[in-house]
């Protein structure tokens, strides 16, 4: 009776598997903002090149998200060790453009 009863407190404890349609609906976001870029490359002599540097940065910065929450699954539980590790390295890596940039132009 005991035995029956840890096992089945087991299996309610275990990690609920997603399933395949979050990881479908994220990989078709993907698809499209990929699209997205090429259209906006496309369309360099009709538009402004501000608009296409700022639309392709968004569309970076949505694509890292839905790589990194989907396909690395860091918004499960558990890994926020990792994350922060990746959120120091994009500090140092943004500190570092921006002093090489300093240098260059007002150095």
């Amino acid at each position: 009776m005991a035995a029956q009863q840890a096992a089945s407190d087991q299996s309610k404890r275990r990690h609920k598997h997603e399933g395949p349609q979050k990881h479908i609906v994220a990989f078709i976001f993907s698809i499209v903002l990929t699209l997205i870029a090429f259209a906006a490359v496309g369309s360099v002599g009709e538009v402004n090149t501000t608009f296409i540097y700022i639309i392709l940065i968004v569309m970076a910065i949505l694509q890292v998200v839905i790589q990194m929450a989907y396909w690395m699954h860091m918004k499960d539980k558990g890994h926020l060790l990792p994350i922060i590790f990746i959120l120091g390295g994009a500090v140092v890596a943004f500190t570092c453009i921006i002093m090489a940039s300093y240098w260059v132009w007002w150095g």
